[in-house]
Parts: C-alpha cells; sequence; structure tokens
C-alpha cells in the first residue's frame, strides 16, 4: 500500500481543495468566560462572520473543522479541551481568542490556570485581547484562511490517507 505521499498533487487540484476547505469552516465553540461573549457578537448580524464563509454552531465536534477556545482554560478543564479536540476530525483548525487563553490572561500565575491553549492542543492563530472585539476574531478567521490556503493538504493529514495498492 503507497502512501498518498508518494503521488504529486497538481496545482490547479491543490487549490480547488484548500478553497473549499477555506470557505466552509463549522466551528465549535469551547467558551469558557467573558471572551466567549465576544465570540457570540462576532456572528451576530452587525459582524456577521458567515460571509467569510464561517458556519457559527456545529452540532457538535465531530461535524467541525474549527475549535475556537474563548475564555480561561482551568487544569480541570482541560482534559474536557483536549477530548474535544480530539473528536474533531483532521484537517482541523484551533483558534486561541483572548488572552486567558492565549497565555493565561491576568490569571496566568493562579496554580489552577493553564498558561495557554497551546499547552494541551496544537494552536494555529492566536487572536490577543482583554476581551478581543469581535473584528479581531474576524481579522484571526481572514488569517487562518490564509494559512488554509497555501498549505499543502498531504501534511494536515499527516499521511493517514492511503491509496490502496493493486493486488498482482
Amino acid at each position: 500500500m503507497g502512501l498518498i505521499e508518494n503521488i504529486p498533487l497538481p496545482q490547479p487540484v491543490k487549490f480547488i481543495l484548500n478553497w473549499g476547505r477555506r470557505y466552509s469552516l463549522w466551528v465549535m465553540n469551547f467558551g469558557l468566560a467573558c471572551c466567549a461573549i465576544e465570540l457570540i457578537a462576532a456572528s451576530t448580524s452587525k459582524h456577521d462572520f458567515m460571509r467569510l464563509g464561517v458556519i457559527p454552531v456545529a452540532h457538535g465536534p465531530r461535524q467541525a473543522d474549527l475549535l475556537v477556545v474563548a475564555g480561561t482554560v482551568t487544569d480541570k478543564m482541560a482534559p474536557a479541551l483536549k477530548r474535544v479536540y480530539d473528536q474533531i476530525p483532521d484537517p482541523k483548525y484551533v483558534i486561541s481568542f483572548g488572552s486567558c487563553s492565549n497565555c493565561g490572561g491576568p490569571y496566568w500565575d493562579s496554580y489552577s490556570v493553564t498558561k495557554g491553549v497551546d499547552q494541551i492542543i496544537p494552536t494555529d492563530v492566536y487572536v490577543p485581547g482583554c476581551p478581543p472585539r469581535p473584528e479581531a476574531l474576524l481579522h484571526g478567521i481572514i488569517r487562518l484562511q490564509d494559512k488554509i490556503a497555501h498549505e499543502d493538504i498531504r501534511e494536515k493529514w499527516s499521511g493517514r490517507l492511503t491509496v490502496p495498492s493493486r493486488a498482482p
């Protein structure tokens, strides 16, 4: 059985695959504190992140592409966050929204606060602020879409796809 990594991917195919993934991001909201309110505001008609190709509410982690972590992640909540992340199918993306999820925020020296979501799960985009404005989330989504547009899908899927070999 040969890996798909051995097959060259033509540029037009790469462009079409990335374009489709870029403009159809289903969001799983992992809101933990005040930043979650700003995340909700980004989906209202005033800011309307659906115009960017972001579908606001996935029915569950198995239907999501994008996990937005908003708020203070505590050590007690970390296993639940990891479990939600593991349930999202590949390729998956993470936006850390707000100072608390980026680095612990004003609670960074507390014994129970995780010093950033990247201590638990890989993070693609960091949106700074306490709390960040909805426009900052829109900018973070655009940054993520730019990243998706230029990535190699084979790297994101990390060689999990295989091409069936022909029997002799």
